[in-house]
């Protein structure tokens, strides 16, 4: 049910605390690399179900003024997809831009949002 305790955020919290801070600093080599890499997976996890679903509402809010069409996300990309494959022109080409550069920007933010922080 999803109104139980744990809820699957937490148990995904959960099981990437474990290897964070008990697994992986009793671990050497090919191992500790794997624990290091479940854990940043199960990050990525927690990520998107906190944010995911607002970033994709979004972008299919956006894909449906730039294309000026409803659907759902998939078939929005598809068609965007197929527009720019095929050179047609979308808007202004400056909607177009910050579309995409949202759209990266929000699947960096959950892949690995250090990424986004600049660097001196």
């Amino acid at each position: 049910m999803p109104t139980d305790r744990p809820t699957a955020a937490e148990l995904v919290e959960a099981v990437r605390e474990f290897l964070t801070d008990h697994v992986g600093p009793n671990v050497e080599g090919q191992l500790a690399f794997h624990a290091r890499v479940a854990a940043n997976a199960l990050a990525i996890v927690e990520r998107t179900l906190a944010e995911g679903g607002a970033m994709d509402q979004a972008e299919a809010e956006r894909l449906r003024d730039l294309l000026g069409r409803d659907g759902d996300l998939e078939e929005l990309n598809r068609d965007l997809s197929r527009r720019i494959r095929a050179g047609e022109a979308i808007g202004d080409g400056g909607a177009l831009l910050e579309h995409l550069r949202r759209t990266v920007q929000d699947k960096v933010q959950l892949a690995n949002p250090r990424y986004l922080t600049p660097r001196d």
